[in-house]
């Protein structure tokens, strides 16, 4: 079982700044891209901002130079930092890894698999 648990959502006002965290723990072997999706009320889930596991990062236009996305690899943590937040960042956020178990079986990894967080709100007030 693979579990990622999200923390650090809440509420901001207009401005402010808030730091998002998702530990993965569980039986994942190896972890290739991290990152993080938003989905707001009424809206399609979207890409925020993800990172390899070399640490080469991309960002949706909309939060680029406001947020930062970083990672622990030994913590199989992901972090986003969010600054200058707006109230058109408020949503759901959700942790989502691409990543694979280990077969005792084969030896081997197993194959590559998407697993997700179950979501943190950030609410930004105007």
């Amino acid at each position: 079982q693979v579990q990622l648990v999200e923390s650090g959502g809440g509420l901001v006002q207009a401005g402010g700044s808030l730091r998002l965290s998702c530990t993965v723990s569980g039986s994942i072997f190896s972890i290739n891209v991290m990152g993080w999706y938003r989905q707001a009320p009424g809206k399609q889930r979207e890409l925020v901002a993800a990172i390899t596991s070399g640490g080469s990062t991309n960002y949706a236009d909309s939060v680029k130079g406001r947020f930062t996305i970083s990672r622990d690899n030994p913590k199989n943590t992901v972090y986003l930092q969010m600054n200058s937040l707006k109230p058109e960042d408020t949503a759901v956020y959700y942790c989502k890894l691409r990543g694979a178990t280990f077969s005792s079986s084969t030896w081997s990894p197993n194959k590559e698999y998407d697993y997700w967080g179950q979501g943190t709100q950030v609410t930004v007030s105007s």
